[in-house]
């Protein structure tokens, strides 16, 4: 997808509406400018959702929404999990946000069948941060002769005790990218889940796991040191930061074509007019070339747009995904 509006396309629904009902049910109240505010994400330092969080909290402060840039918490766990249950039960204030990718909004819902909070009910979207792609990438595990999707494949099917590939977390986009990709080919790859994608890197470049899926600006810099190799991205197009290695789709994979975003969110209740200025903090943060620069070392494209653009994606998405999960059979208990 190339800019915010080709992947905005569907209307509000009333479940959709839930999640932007303190634009109208809550009155502006609040005291701006803030003064700290916290950004909390669920993935370990270094990782694409952490370089997100550090880069536009850095540019939110001397402003209207804040006075001081925002202090960055990684609450890793539980798959994610962890860190937008603490923003759930956050002061509704505007102090706090959650970012976070789509996955923990739109995906879940389909796989915890006791999830803790509703995505729908228990936060205000805010704004799209940043888009991104996500890369198949093996390292010395596997031969060198390995430079594609079916070479792959091939290697996986003849040494099935070695087939395996990380992602950063269970039910994850990248987690079902894999097993959308194995359920197709009909190649058994075992999926090991990791808390973030940091560390199941490590592990492949150490020679411990044939291979990762997870956003492909976590592979960047040990792809063009030669210490892994990715070998397939899933954006629609090539991604402009790897243009030399070709999409699924390009590989005769088309059903993984699959682009995600992280997202800020807030607690439900917070203040409209809190939410209107961490909207705009963020749309200017997003314009600065720093940010921008610093985004696409992680091979990440800012987004922005407004909580209503956000919430028409993160629904379309919710209504995509059904189905998948339903087809791969992941639950929480499986």
């Amino acid at each position: 997808m190339s800019n915010r509006r080709q992947f905005i396309q569907t209307a509000l629904t009333p479940v959709a509406m839930a999640a932007i009902a303190p634009f109208s049910a809550f009155a502006q109240s609040g005291a701006l400018p803030l003064e700290q505010i916290k950004i909390i994400n669920g993935f370990p330092a270094g990782g694409t959702a952490d370089v997100t969080s550090r880069r536009i909290g850095d540019k939110l402060g001397n402003g209207a929404y804040s006075k001081n840039a925002g202090v960055v918490e990684n609450k890793t766990g539980a798959a994610g999990r962890i860190a937008v249950e603490a923003v759930k039960i956050a002061p509704a204030d505007g102090g706090t946000l959650l970012l976070t990718p789509y996955s923990m909004m739109s995906i879940y819902p389909h796989i915890y069948s006791k999830l803790s909070y509703d995505p729908f009910k228990d936060f205000v979207p805010v704004a799209i941060a940043s888009m991104l792609t996500h890369g198949l990438a093996v390292g010395p595990m596997v031969p060198a002769s390995v430079k594609n999707v079916k070479d792959f494949l091939a290697w996986a099917k003849a040494n099935p005790n070695d087939a395996s590939y990380g992602s950063p977390a269970a039910g994850s986009t990248p987690h079902f990218l894999g097993a959308l990709l194995s359920i197709n080919t009909g190649v058994e790859l075992k999926h090991i889940p990791y808390r973030g994608s940091v560390p199941g890197v490590t592990d492949v470049i150490g020679g411990q796991l044939a291979a990762m899926v997870t956003p492909h600006g976590d592979f960047l810099a040990n792809h063009k040191a030669g210490k892994l190799r990715v070998i397939a991205t899933s954006g629609a197009k090539r991604s402009p930061f790897l243009p030399d290695v070709p999409t699924f789709a390009e590989q005769g994979f088309p059903d993984l074509v699959i682009e995600e975003w992280f997202g800020f969110y807030a607690p439900a209740k917070t203040p409209v007019n809190a939410v209107a200025a961490a909207n705009a903090a963020i749309n200017v943060a997003l314009k600065d070339k720093v940010v921008i620069d610093s985004l696409a070392l992680s091979g990440l494209v800012p987004v922005g747009g407004t909580p209503e653009d956000m919430v028409r994606d993160m629904k379309k998405q919710y209504d995509v995904w059904g189905p998948l999960v339903k087809r791969i059979g992941f639950t929480a208990e499986s």
